[in-house]
Formats: structure tokens, C-alpha cells, sequence
């Protein structure tokens, strides 16, 4: 019974430690394991599920196998390739910090080569903006907006992780940023392949990446020790753990409430009153687990919390679809 019990927490911590999930200290020999956990599967996610949102706004999304393939091209685009390249390239820069935090991630660990990660990172950006350029040409673009989108989203990661502007050093910026990059880019890019790209979009999807940038502040607890001892500002940092974990919470709750409103707005009550219903179990999770102890409840938090924001934005892009039809 305890053999068993021990191998399955040996396969349990192996699949976390592919996915790239805290708090897996496995030791992995094959080359192209670790290659894939330095992509960290699990946050490709929120990206996969932002190209949906924006492909439903659109309004001219069609259950058509043309359409189906586009949006598989592009969740590879936004998940394995361009956010696989930013997590490579933010252990790169961030290779220090997680001597401390996470001394068994592949970098710090020396499981594998630093020029064999700077490779990776060429070969995900490279592939990343040929995509991307290939769905402009198959969605008859005469302006290439996916390709502008990638290339600006490559580069927002690349200043967010490298110095000279590496802005996770501000805590604001940083997770704001970063909640852009989860919320608005993918959801532009969807919304572009099946669409024409908005104000009204850019604007609204801008002002839901503030939830993003609670969502993103959440990622900083894990690294308060090493993030003090390199004199970076993330908001643990600056606010304290405490403090830091109701300004988190209270990102994700206003500012969904408020794109609530603006669905009662344009006369979408029904998903303003979903959204609305899906923003209230995340306040009970907030309260069971993250304001409780958000260092070690962090990702139980997630897991549990988050389902119901990535929800949301999937109301609200339905709402939009609608109201744009």
C-alpha cells in the first residue's frame, strides 16, 4: 500500500513538474521533458482560452471545419509557441531569483545548457510570428494585425523579463502588463481572425486586464524571499503579504463588476447577471483560501478561483458577439 501510495506521488509530482507547476522537485533526464517544462503548459491556458474569447466576440465565429482550424492555428500560436517562449525566456533572465525560490527548475538545477535555451527561445519566437503571419493571409488581412499583435506581444515579454526596463521590477507595471497579456492580446488576435479589431474591444478587453493584473500579483507570492534579496518590487515586496493579497483580490472583483455594468450598458442583462453570479463563488474561494494564507494557498487558490474569471470573459465575449450581430 505505501508503494503504491509513494508512486503516485512520484507520477503526481512528475506531471506537475512537466506542466511546470511549483513545488515539483523530481529529478528529469530526458532532454525533451525538460524542454517542455521550461514552456510550463499549464499557463499556455488562459492564452488558449483568450483567442475563444476573442473569436466570439467577433460575432463571425461559424461551427465550420475552416473556422475550427483557424482557431486551433491560433491557440498554438498564443499557448505552445509565444507563451512558451515567454516562460523560457523569463526563467533566462530570471535564473537568479529562482536559485532561490525554485532551485530545481531546469536552469538554476543544470539540467539543461544555457545555449540550448537560447535556442529554444529563437526557434518558439521565430515560429510564433511565421504563424502569425500565416493567419493573416488566411483570413484575407490586407493589414497584418496577428503579425503586428505577435510581434508586440513578443516584445512586451521580452522588456517585462530583460534588462534594461525588465518591468516585473515595478510591481504596478509588471502585473499589469502581464494581465494585459493574458486578457487583451490573445483576446485581440481571435477577435482579429474572424473580426475587425474595435475600439470598443481594445478599450473594454484593456480595462478587464486589471482582473488579469490581480490574477498576475498572485504569482508573486511564491517569490517574495528571492525577489527581496535582488531588490525587485513586486508587490509582496512593497505592500506586504498581507496587503498585497487584498489589493489582489479586490483587482479581480471590481474590475469584473465593472465590465458587468457596461453589459447592463448595451442592454446584455442576462450575461451581465451570469457574470455577476460567476464573480461570487471567487469571492468565497478568496475568503477559504487566499486571504487566509496566500504563500501557501496560492495555487489551490487558482485552481480553484480562477475557473470562475475565465468563465466570465467567455460570458462577456458572448455578450459582445451578440450585441454585435
Amino acid at each position: 500500500m505505501t508503494e503504491s501510495s509513494d508512486l503516485q506521488t512520484e507520477r503526481s509530482a512528475k506531471t506537475r513538474q512537466i506542466l511546470g507547476m511549483k513545488g515539483a522537485d523530481v529529478k528529469e533526464s530526458s532532454i525533451w521533458k525538460i524542454r517542455l517544462q521550461l514552456m510550463k503548459p499549464i499557463t499556455w491556458i488562459p492564452l488558449m482560452w483568450g483567442i475563444l474569447c476573442g473569436a466570439a466576440s467577433s460575432g463571425n465565429y461559424h461551427w465550420v471545419l475552416e473556422d475550427g482550424l483557424k482557431s486551433a492555428a491560433c491557440m498554438l500560436l498564443a499557448g505552445p509557441l509565444l507563451t512558451g517562449y515567454t516562460q523560457i525566456m523569463n526563467d533566462y533572465y530570471d535564473r537568479e531569483i529562482d536559485a532561490i525560490n525554485e532551485p530545481y527548475r531546469p536552469i538554476p538545477s543544470g539540467a539543461i545548457p544555457l545555449n540550448q535555451v537560447v535556442v529554444q527561445i529563437w526557434l518558439l519566437l521565430f515560429s510564433g510570428v511565421g504563424l502569425a503571419y500565416v493567419l493573416d493571409r488566411w483570413a484575407g488581412h490586407e493589414f497584418p494585425t496577428i503579425t503586428v499583435l505577435a510581434i508586440v506581444g513578443s516584445f512586451l515579454s521580452y522588456i517585462y523579463s530583460a534588462p534594461p526596463l525588465k518591468l516585473k521590477q515595478n510591481g504596478w507595471l509588471g502585473c499589469y502588463a502581464l494581465g494585459a497579456s493574458y486578457i487583451a492580446i490573445p483576446w485581440w488576435t481571435g477577435h482579429a481572425l474572424f473580426g475587425e479589431l474595435n475600439p470598443t474591444i481594445i478599450v473594454l478587453t484593456l480595462f478587464y486586464s486589471f482582473s488579469g493584473l490581480g490574477i498576475a500579483i498572485v504569482n508573486d507570492f511564491k517569490s517574495v524571499e528571492g525577489d527581496k534579496a535582488l531588490g525587485l518590487k513586486s508587490l509582496p515586496v512593497m505592500f506586504g503579504v498581507t496587503t498585497a493579497a487584498w489589493i489582489c483580490v479586490a483587482m479581480i472583483d471590481i474590475f469584473q463588476a465593472g465590465v458587468a455594468g457596461y453589459l447592463m450598458a448595451i442592454h446584455q442583462n442576462l450575461m451581465a447577471t451570469l457574470l455577476i453570479l460567476l464573480i461570487i463563488p471567487q469571492i468565497t474561494f478568496q475568503d477559504m483560501y487566499f486571504l487566509r494564507d496566500p504563500i501557501q494557498n496560492d495555487v489551490k487558490y487558482q485552481a480553484s478561483a480562477q475557473p470562475f474569471l475565465v468563465f466570465g470573459m467567455l460570458v462577456t465575449a458572448l455578450a459582445l458577439g451578440h450585441a454585435a450581430v
